[in-house]
């Protein structure tokens, strides 16, 4: 069963040429990670991964469209899923409308129990990258978070 999820839009003020190079890397994603969070997770180009209660979960970037979207795939995760990241040009070049997509192979009971909690990590991802692009720290995140 498939289990669609969208992103609340937020405008970040960094250019879309900007934005889409800091996620196309996947190794930029295990940089920024606080030192005691790294262990257990690796990471190349197109493909990042982490052990996490005993389990791995991995995402591969499938589809690069410079600096306006990037798909990224499961790989090895207990669920198949896609995810979309669109960084839409906005009036000001200075900026990117950016918002993501997820769909996820979900059945009704696992669609229940994390649903909920994937819209509001969804939205949280898009309200800190605004924050962040506006030298503001996101509520939650931590000291030593690198961007």
């Amino acid at each position: 069963m498939s289990a669609q999820f969208h992103s609340k839009h937020g405008i970040v003020s960094r250019p879309a040429a900007e934005l889409y190079m800091g996620f196309t890397d996947m190794r930029n994603f295990l940089a920024m990670l606080p030192e005691d969070k790294k262990q257990g997770v690796t990471a190349d180009f197109d493909t990042i991964r982490a052990s996490v209660q005993g389990f791995t979960i991995g995402v591969k970037v499938t589809r690069r469209e410079p600096y306006s979207y990037i798909e990224l795939q499961d790989d090895g995760a207990p669920f198949k899923f896609v995810v979309e990241l669109h960084f839409d040009a906005y009036e000001d070049a200075s900026k990117t409308d950016f918002s993501i997509n997820v769909d996820a192979d979900l059945n009704l009971m696992m669609k229940m129990m994390i649903g909920k909690k994937l819209q509001e990590a969804l939205d949280k991802v898009v309200d800190g990258l605004v924050a962040v692009s506006e030298g503001r720290r996101p509520e939650g995140m931590p000291e030593d978070f690198k961007f």
